[in-house]
Formats: structure tokens, C-alpha cells, sequence
């Protein structure tokens, strides 16, 4: 046992939970099939729709009916939907603006199937779709921000463990481990929990001058693999199929990474939902809850971007922050400004989660 503890995970999670036929795919607006990703989508609406159902019901909440609960959330996948996908592509890959394909959904823009999509530009959606729902049913457009934080944490924990499954948003590499390619094995075995990716052997270039026999073993495998220009796809199919002689050969030369992803999946569902399920465990102003939920998701964010790969940097006079930890900056000063006018204002405040309303 103490000999598998000490081995680094290697990832061989298969992103889709059904897989369509080739012959399939082939047809107009049929998808390549059902992917982890968007069911984790599904599952984190769902779970939303419970909560406003329940607050409505229970009157813990201005939502009239049962009924209202099913429209917010309606408004609410719009947004998030709208929003994420608007935020990544904006934010992360404007390119996705001008790449068209030829099969489904043949947009750059709409390929949300296959990942892509900004947490805060969602949150950006989420917070225009609550005003837009509150206008039209003349609600506290604070209050429903309030509802839909506390929902959040579950669809955001779940999309993160997503991204785990799809091998994407790899955290840094750690100290201990290999830092060139083809790379040299570590004088320390990197921790049980640490992750190794097949398909970093993608990023060998055997164009530059590298030592070759490392790659040599490698390479005797073309005769069973094939040794065309897809050998290093190949390789890393033969990883995920669970091929052991592969593996042998591939996994002690990969990099361990922190998991990013589970991390971020930890602070960003159980942790964040626990803390504002406390703070409104007691009757709150309107937006109080919404305000708090920016402050902490910021903060978590900036201390977990420090282990996860960052996209294109943005220097600032602090130093070099990845795009997430300026957006979550942004985020933490939007939040403290709004709970301090949140707080100021002579309003009522709404019931907590163990308190119902009293009678009028």
C-alpha cells in the first residue's frame, strides 16, 4: 500500500459518458455524444431548482410560487450559459470568434460541448439575468442574486471536478518534478495526490535537438502503435486504453501537476456553500449574501490560481497575475463596495435559511 501512496495519480478518465458512432457525428446537429461536462451542467441546475423551489415553498424567500422558481431558473441558465461561454471566448480565446468547422455545432463560439466556459463572465450573465427576472415580476433584483449564490457552489464545485475529468486547466507543475522535454526523471517521487497527464507528451517537439534515448523506448513501440505522424496520439490512446506495456514505458517520464481542479473544486463548492449558508443561517439585507459570495469566491480564487497554469498573464504594479487572479481582484472590490451599500440601505431584511417570515 505504501509503495501506491507514493505514486502520482496518472490520468485515464474518459471525458464522455456515452460516445456517439463516427457514422453518427456525421449527421446535421448531432454532437460527438454526452460528455461529463455538461451533465455536470445539468446536475448543477438541477440542484438549483430544488433550492429556489424549496425557499418559495417554504416562504423563505419573496419567490411567490413553486412556479416562480422554475422561471428564475430558466433566466438563470440563460445567463450562465450566455455569459460563461461570452466571458471565455472575451476573456480567455477570442479567436473562437472566427473558427468555423464543419461539423457540429460548427462555430467556434458555440463549441460549449467541448469545454470552455468563464466562471466570471457566467456571473456577469447570472447577476444581468436576475435583474432582468426581478424587472419583469417586479422583485428584489438583490435578493434573487442572493438565492442564485447560494445555489452556485454546487454547479461550480461540479464543473471543476468536469474539468478534471477533460484533463483541463492543469495546475503548475510541481517543484519536485521535471521541467524540460523530453524530461529528466525527478531525485524525488512525486506525492500520491499529484496528477500526470498522458497527452503532455503532445507538447514533445522531436524537431528540436533532444536527447533521443530517452524517447527511444518510446519509439520501439511504433511497430505496434504505428509510425506515422499521429505515433504520439497513439501513445497516449494506448495510456488511456490502460495498455500497461505503454504505460511502463510513459508514465515514469511524464510530470506531476498539482490538481488544480480539485482543489478549486473543494473551495469553490463545499467550502464557498458553507459559508454562506452560515452567514444566512440569520435574516440578511437584500444583496448582503450576493456581496459576500463575491469577496469569498474572489479570495479563494487568487490563492488557488497560484497552483493552477495560468492563462495569458496580465502584469500589474503587484506583479504577474494570470487573467483569473485580476478578474477575482476585481471581483473582491466590487464585492467589499457593494456590502458596505448593501448594508447602508434602510431596507428590511429578508428571512434566513432557519427562520420563516412573520405572519403579516
Amino acid at each position: 500500500m505504501s509503495i501506491l501512496l507514493a505514486e502520482a495519480y496518472l490520468h485515464q478518465l474518459d471525458p464522455f459518458v456515452i460516445e456517439f458512432p463516427a457514422s453518427w457525428q456525421n449527421a446535421p446537429f448531432v454532437p460527438d455524444g454526452i460528455r461529463w461536462y455538461g451533465l455536470s451542467y445539468v446536475a448543477g441546475f438541477i440542484l438549483a431548482w430544488l433550492f429556489f423551489r424549496w425557499m418559495a415553498v417554504t416562504k423563505r424567500s419573496t419567490l411567490p410560487t413553486a412556479a416562480a422558481a422554475a422561471d428564475l431558473l430558466f433566466y438563470i441558465i440563460l445567463g450562465v450559459l450566455v455569459g460563461g461561454r461570452l466571458g471565455y471566448v472575451l476573456f480567455y480565446q477570442p479567436s473562437l470568434l472566427v473558427e468555423f468547422t464543419g461539423h457540429f455545432p460548427y462555430w467556434g463560439l458555440l463549441a460549449i460541448n467541448t469545454g470552455g466556459m468563464a466562471s466570471h463572465g457566467g456571473m456577469i450573465g447570472v447577476i444581468l439575468a436576475c435583474w432582468l427576472y426581478a424587472h419583469s415580476r417586479r422583485l428584489s433584483s438583490l435578493h434573487l442574486c442572493d438565492l442564485t449564490v447560494l445555489a452556485a457552489p454546487a454547479g461550480l464545485g461540479l464543473g471543476r471536478l468536469a474539468n478534471f475529468v477533460n484533463a483541463e486547466l492543469w495546475g503548475k507543475a510541481l517543484p519536485t518534478s521535471m521541467q524540460s522535454y523530453p524530461p529528466i526523471l525527478p531525485a524525488v517521487q512525486p506525492p500520491w495526490w499529484s496528477v500526470k497527464y498522458p497527452e503532455e507528451i503532445l507538447q514533445w517537439n522531436p524537431a528540436v535537438e533532444i536527447d533521443m534515448d530517452r524517447l527511444l523506448e518510446i519509439d520501439h513501440l511504433k511497430s505496434s502503435l504505428g509510425g506515422d505522424t499521429s505515433f504520439y496520439q497513439n501513445v497516449v490512446e494506448a495510456v488511456r486504453q490502460g495498455d500497461q506495456a505503454v504505460i511502463g514505458v510513459v508514465e515514469p517520464l511524464l510530470t506531476a501537476y498539482y490538481p488544480s481542479q480539485i482543489i478549486q473544486a473543494i473551495t469553490d463548492g463545499p467550502i464557498l456553500v458553507a459559508t454562506l449558508a452560515l452567514l444566512w443561517l440569520r435574516p440578511r439585507k437584500p444583496g448582503v449574501i450576493g456581496a459576500v459570495f463575491l469577496i469569498s469566491y474572489g479570495v479563494m480564487r487568487i490563492v488557488t490560481e497560484r497552483y493552477r497554469q495560468p492563462d495569458e498573464g496580465v502584469a500589474l504594479l503587484l506583479g504577474a497575475l494570470s487573467r483569473g487572479q485580476v478578474l477575482s481582484i476585481l471581483m473582491v472590490v466590487a464585492g467589499i463596495a457593494a456590502l458596505i451599500l448593501c448594508q447602508r440601505r434602510n431596507v428590511e431584511r429578508i428571512s434566513g435559511l432557519l427562520r420563516q417570515p412573520a405572519e403579516s
